[in-house]
């Protein structure tokens, strides 16, 4: 897993205490309202996510940069490369 430090996110989607598989449609969502370029931020607490979000970046054409954990918090680090 790739681990970041700082990235500056241009939106940001809070997912945490929320139900798979919200996980992957919420943050799809936000993804539609961003450039090309830019970059969302998704926080969970959800421990699928872990190989959920890198596998749907892979899969949709979009760059998984990384992440961080804060306080039981990960923190999803996707830059927008094509639309969804």
């Amino acid at each position: 897993m790739k681990f970041v430090e700082k990235v500056k996110a241009d939106a940001s989607v809070d997912l945490v205490f929320r139900m798979c598989p919200m996980h992957l449609l919420e943050p799809e969502e936000a993804l539609r309202k961003l450039r090309p370029g830019e970059i969302l931020e998704i926080l969970t607490d959800y421990d699928g996510a872990l190989e959920d979000i890198p596998a749907w970046c892979a899969r949709h054409g979009q760059e998984f940069l990384g992440l961080k954990e804060e306080d039981g918090v990960l923190r999803f680090y996707v830059r927008k490369v094509r639309e969804v």
